[in-house]
C-alpha cells in the first residue's frame, strides 16, 4: 500500500519502560519492536516524511537499514530520535548516507546521535531545516556541514554537546541562505561568531559568550534575546570598583561588555525581545550600544532581581520606537537605573523618555501595587507621543488590589490628574477580555 508519511514510536506502541517487565520480556518485545519495522518497510512505494523514536536500544544495524530503504524511496523529511543505551556508553553514528542526498529537504536528529565524525563527502543540495538536538558534535564538523548546506533556511540548534568541550571551544556559524535561527543551550563559552547576511528571525537562549567576534545579520527582522547568567557574575559586576576584576582570568565584566558587538550586529531589527538577565548584562554595554534605527516594536521582561540600568539608552537609542511591552514592573533599584523609572528622585527625570516616540505601551502581569501606578503616572508624564496603555492583570494572580480595586484607583488616582492634558486611553485588561476602557478627552 502507498504510505507517503511513517511516524514509529516504540514507547507509544510497545510500552517498554514498563518496570514490571522483566529483562528478558524487554529483549523480546525489542525484538518484536524490530522485526515490525522491518515488515512495516517492506516494499518499495515512496515515501515522504519518515519518523523515528527509540527509547530503547536496538540494533545499530537494523537503524541503518532502516534509514536506507528511505531515502532509497525518496523520503524528503527525516526526523529520529534514538536514546542510545549502549553498555561501553557509546552514542549512535548516524548512517553516512543521511549526508548524501539529492532530495532530502528537512532532517531533524535528536537524542543519542554523534554526528562528529564523517566517514564521507557531505552532499545536501536542498536541504532547507536542519534541527540538531542533544546531539554530540565537533566545531570543525560542524563548519563543514554548513557549507554543505547551500539552501538551508532554518536551523534549530538544541543542547549541543561540543567534543572540543573540555578545551577552548569557538563556534562559527557561517552560512549565506539561512534566514531561520534557533539557539537553546548550545555550550558555548568562549567565542561565538555570526555571519548570516540573510537571516530575518533569531531565538538566543544562551550563556553568556567570551566573545562575538563577528555578528553580520543585516536583514534581521526580529530577535528574541535570552542570555543566561549566574548570580555570582552579576554580584562581581555590580560590585564597586568592578574595574579590578581585569586581572581576572574570568573577566565577567570584560564578557558582558563584548554583548555590545552582538548587539551592533543585530542593530537593524525591527521586533526585539530582551529577557531580564540580558537587560542586566547590557547595563555593561551602555556605551558601545548601537542605534536601532528600524526598530518599531521593544520588549522587555523584568525580574525583581534584575536592573533597568540599561533601558534609559536602549529607549534614546531607538529613534523609531512605536511600542513598547513591560512583562512586569518590577525590577532592582540601582541609582544606575537612570530616568526610565521613578524609583529613585533624581535631577533630569524622564529625560530619555522625552526623546522617545512610543505610541503603544503595554504593560504584563500588572499587580495593583501603589509602586507600580507611580510608574505608569511617571510614564504619562514624560512619554510625549503616548496614545495608548494597556494594562494587563493575570485572571487567577494573587494581587494586592482585585480588580475593581485597581480599576477605581486607576479612575480616581492616575486618570483624574491627566484628565486635563492626556491624549492617551487606558485599557484595564483581565486575562483575555477587556474590563474597562477610560478614553481621553
Amino acid at each position: 500500500a502507498f504510505v507517503p508519511n511513517l511516524d514509529i514510536n516504540d514507547c507509544e506502541f510497545l510500552h517498554i519502560n514498563d518496570c514490571e517487565v522483566r529483562k528478558e520480556e524487554r529483549d523480546d518485545i525489542r525484538q518484536l519492536f524490530m522485526d515490525f519495522v522491518d515488515r512495516v518497510l517492506q516494499g518499495n512505494s515512496p515515501i515522504k516524511n519518515f519518523s523515528l523514536f527509540c527509547a530503547s536500544h536496538v540494533d545499530s544495524e537494523r537503524v541503518d537499514y532502516w534509514i536506507q530503504n528511505v531515502l532509497v524511496r525518496g523520503v524528503s523529511e527525516i526526523n529520529l530520535s534514538i536514546l542510545w543505551d549502549h553498555p561501553l556508553g557509546d552514542n549512535y553514528h548516524l548512517c553516512p548516507k543521511v549526508f548524501e542526498n539529492k532530495k532530502l529537504v528537512k532532517l531533524e536528529l535528536g537524542y543519542g546521535f554523534d554526528i562528529r565524525c564523517f566517514d564521507r563527502s557531505i552532499f545536501l543540495p536542498i536541504l532547507k531545516t536542519l534541527v540538531l538536538d542533544s546531539v554530540l558534535l565537533s566545531v570543525d564538523k560542524f563548519e563543514i556541514l554548513l557549507h554543505a548546506l547551500p539552501a538551508l533556511e532554518e536551523l534549530v540548534l538544541d543542547n549541543i554537546h561540543w567534543k572540543e568541550l573540555d578545551v577552548t571551544v569557538a563556534v562559527s556559524l557561517s552560512s549565506a541562505s539561512l534566514k531561520t535561527l534557533t539557539i537553546n543551550f548550545i555550550d558555548c563559552f568562549d567565542s561565538f561568531s555570526l555571519d548570516t547576511p540573510s537571516l530575518v528571525y533569531l531565538s538566543y537562549y544562551n550563556f553568556v559568550a567570551g566573545d562575538y567576534s563577528v555578528a553580520k545579520m543585516e536583514n534581521l527582522f526580529e530577535a528574541r534575546i535570552s542570555l543566561c547568567v549566574i548570580e555570582e557574575d552579576i554580584i562581581r559586576t555590580r560590585a564597586p570598583y568592578n574595574d579590578l576584576l581585569e586581572d581576572d582570568e574570568y573577566n565577567v565584566v570584560l564578557r558582558f561588555a563584548n554583548v555590545g558587538k552582538h548587539m551592533n550586529g543585530i542593530r537593524n531589527v525591527r521586533y526585539l525581545v530582551l529577557s531580564p538577565d540580558t537587560l542586566e548584562v547590557l547595563s555593561l554595554c551602555c556605551e558601545s550600544m548601537p542605534v536601532f534605527k528600524n526598530l518599531k516594536s521593544l520588549t522587555i521582561k523584568s525580574e525583581e532581581s534584575r536592573g533597568w540600568q540599561a533601558m534609559p539608552v536602549l529607549l534614546r537609542n531607538s529613534p523609531h520606537l512605536e511600542t513598547l511591552v513591560l512583562e512586569g514592573l518590577f525590577h532592582y533599584v540601582t541609582d544606575k537605573c537612570g530616568d526610565a523609572c521613578d524609583c529613585i528622585s533624581r535631577e533630569g527625570k524622564g529625560r530619555s523618555l522625552t526623546s522617545c516616540p512610543i505610541k503603544v505601551l503595554e504593560i504584563k502581569g500588572f499587580q495593583g501595587t501603589m509602586k507600580e501606578m507611580n510608574i505608569i503616572k511617571h510614564f504619562l508624564d514624560y512619554f510625549p507621543c503616548l496614545k495608548e496603555i494597556k494594562i494587563n492583570m493575570e485572571e487567577n494572580d494573587t494581587t494586592q488590589l482585585r480588580v475593581p480595586e485597581v480599576s477605581e484607583f486607576i479612575t480616581g488616582e492616575m486618570m483624574e490628574h491627566y484628565k486635563k492634558s492626556s491624549s492617551c486611553n487606558v485599557q484595564l485588561l483581565v486575562g483575555s477580555y477587556l474590563y474597562k476602557k477610560w478614553t481621553a478627552q
